[in-house]
């Protein structure tokens, strides 16, 4: 008679490695990737119709795409809002610098076992030590402790150590490659990888794939010109396949969820097509055109397939949303603003959002100007008193007077302002005075060095 071997018996012998790696297995791999100044309407499967974006398109169709995503207009207010779950009110300093003392999406998913990498452009402090503050063991970046070029013959900071490149290599290609590398380095485990791209910022410049690429080119203002837009998307678009590639090539592509969303809207003044209709780039100002990006998602293990969602999304949700995907715990002791949107993810109903509310106020010189707002999928209301039907006036023309308002608009300005409500003594004035102290200080460490 064959011996029988009851499941407790297999558990109770099988060794902790052995039960710790099936239990790691089982947590899917996360990449969350962030192109830079890309707006809604560049990419195809959102209707835009000016470029070729068969990858993100294809991720789109075979996972869950959301109509109905927005950030803050400006870069790094979106970079804080995103890494913390929480509204510019509650933790924004000023342009190109992050409390640091906040929690990221980082520190909590290495605090629940994950390898951790940042790579793209930074924009957070220029710290050496910040990103692993954050909780990144790993970080590839552009913008960290300096600013050079970002394209041809860049220069980037590997783990804190500045490095530049000279023989023609292309800025994004190297930074791309290091996250390659990362994912073949720790396939055997979760990993958690956050892709802040550097395209398609501008300057637009020729990529390696334009006729007008020149190896030679040396800093930003080499041969700038609208039309390379066009193929600085397609490139973004080409370099997200090559993550997806090797996923697929190392076996892990199933249980990895990959995250595509864009900063902010694409840049001032740029066009783009959505068949008849031109969408003009409002980067930096807080209508559509500065505040509607893509958002897909695309999991073959935990993802509905073909989902397309008009519920609201905001930047806030997505640190949530990570830490739910990676089964990590949200950081304690801490306000958020967000909410996952795993559940739709997944094809379940979720907890959609009733309204998206903004604070915004980049305070790139000692200026307190706020442009606060709510508002959701039809109707936006501003804390100075404007109210818009974006049905009918999208790009916010002609405000409508709330006391004049009746039915079905009068309602929306009722919630919208609740809204407002909320946040009305949410800042605490010792931000503020953070955001100035850092400004006098940039002041006198660039005087120092004339």
């Amino acid at each position: 008679m064959k011996p029988f071997v009851t499941l407790s018996l297999l558990l109770a012998l099988a060794t902790p490695v052995v039960l710790a790696a099936a239990g790691a297995a089982a947590r899917p791999n996360v990449i969350l990737i962030m192109a830079d100044d890309l707006g809604y309407e560049t990419i195809g499967a959102n209707g835009g119709t000016s470029y070729r974006t068969p990858v993100l398109d294809k991720l789109a169709a075979t996972g869950a795409r959301f109509t109905q995503c927005y950030v803050q207009p400006l870069c790094t207010p979106t970079r804080v809002q995103l890494m913390t779950g929480r509204y510019n009110i509650r933790n924004y300093i000023n342009f190109g610098n992050m409390d640091p003392k906040a929690v990221t999406f980082g520190n909590q998913l290495k605090q629940a076992g994950y390898a951790t990498c940042i790579a793209g452009k930074w924009q957070l402090g220029q710290d050496p030590d910040l990103p692993k503050k954050y909780g990144f063991d790993e970080f590839c970046l552009w913008q960290h402790t300096r600013r050079p070029p970002r394209y041809a013959n860049a220069g980037l900071e590997i783990n804190g150590v500045e490095k530049d490149y000279n023989q023609g290599e292309y800025g994004p290609d190297l930074v791309n490659d290091y996250v390659l590398d990362f994912i073949g380095r720790k396939k055997g485990a979760p990993f958690f990888v956050y892709y802040p791209m550097m395209l398609t910022h501008s300057p637009y410049q020729p990529t390696p794939d334009s006729p007008e690429w020149d190896r030679t080119l040396q800093g930003e203002a080499a041969k700038q010109n609208v039309k390379h837009f066009g193929d600085m998307v397609e490139y973004m678009d080409k370099l997200i396949g090559k993550v997806v590639a090797r996923l697929d090539a190392l076996g892990i592509r199933d249980n990895t969820l990959i995250l595509f969303v864009g900063d902010n809207g694409t840049g001032r003044g740029t066009p783009s097509r959505m068949g008849d209709r031109v969408v003009i780039g409002g980067k930096g100002t807080t209508t559509d055109a500065g505040m509607h990006v893509p958002l897909i998602a695309s999991w073959p293990a935990g993802v509905a397939k073909g989902r397309v969602y008009d519920d609201l999304v905001d930047s806030t949700d997505f640190l949530p949303t990570v830490v739910e995907a990676a089964g990590a715990k949200l950081p304690a002791g801490v306000k958020l603003d967000g909410r996952s949107f795993l559940p739709q993810v997944r094809g379940a109903k979720g907890q959609p959002r009733e309204w998206v509310y903004s604070w915004y106020s980049p305070r790139q010189q000692a200026n307190l100007t706020v442009r606060e707002l709510a508002f959701n999928q039809r109707y936006k209301l501003y804390r100075t008193g404007e109210f818009y039907d974006l049905t009918s006036d999208l790009a916010e023309k002609s405000p409508l007077k709330v006391a004049a308002l009746s039915g079905e608009r009068a309602a929306a300005a009722k919630l919208l302002q609740g809204a407002l409500d909320q946040f009305a003594t949410a800042r605490d004035p010792k931000l503020d005075a953070l955001g100035l102290k850092s400004i006098e200080g940039k002041k006198a460490k660039t005087g120092k060095k004339k």
